[in-house]
């Protein structure tokens, strides 16, 4: 029998994830014993799971190099991939928004030439023209977005927020929000197909405990 792979985003979803699927029998020790390596197997239960970065955990599962993966549907949505998304599981809980100075609440259809900071440019692109039918200027970031509209860089950001003290720290506010976000499960769609039965009993396994 072949393994069953499972591609997790490395630090803390990976950690909750490991949490999980321990507590549906898989035996998770060898990823416990604090080596470096990044591919840990479950010999009883052919299972072997790999450690990625979360932006890769979908390319992985579409390309079928593993079969299921977990992943933030932030991720999901910015890279589009063609897979089944099959559970929500809850953690990592945050929400995708629009965020900009306080003096614009109420008044983001006033804004004529946007220019929009973000990590998440398909995202952003998406919102603003298919949902408010608006043409935008994104601005691909890859550290503080929040110092955008601080130094007139951009007028608003896209951006993943938890409790939005980061926001409030430097006098943004949450304009719109774009999208719940929290760790998803996703399976490449022929594993679906070949490996149903061993797929379809982790995703039951999870299920129960949500």
């Amino acid at each position: 029998m072949r393994y069953l792979t499972i591609a997790l985003s490395k630090g803390r979803l990976a950690e909750l994830s490991i949490e999980m699927l321990e507590k549906i029998g898989i035996d998770c020790s060898e990823y416990r014993d604090e080596s470096r390596k990044l591919i840990f197997t479950d010999e009883k239960s052919r299972i072997r799971f790999f450690l990625v970065k979360p932006a890769d955990v979908p390319t992985y599962v579409e390309y079928g190099a593993a079969d299921m993966g977990v992943v933030g549907k932030d991720t999901l949505l910015e890279e589009g991939r063609n897979l089944h998304e099959v559970l929500n599981l809850g953690f990592a809980a945050c929400r995708m928004v629009v965020a900009g100075p306080a003096e614009l609440a109420g008044k983001l259809d006033s804004l004529n030439n946007k220019r929009v900071g973000t990590k998440y440019p398909r995202i952003a692109r998406e919102y603003f023209e298919h949902n408010r039918r608006e043409s935008i200027e994104v601005i691909k970031l890859s550290g503080s977005v929040e110092l955008a509209p601080l130094v007139g860089l951009s007028e608003v950001i896209v951006d993943l927020v938890e409790s939005g003290r980061t926001l409030r720290d430097n006098g943004l506010v949450v304009l719109d929000t774009i999208a719940d976000i929290s760790a998803r499960l996703v399976v490449n769609r022929v594993s679906m197909k070949m490996e149903s039965e061993r797929v379809n009993r982790i995703i039951d396994g999870l299920r129960k405990q949500l």
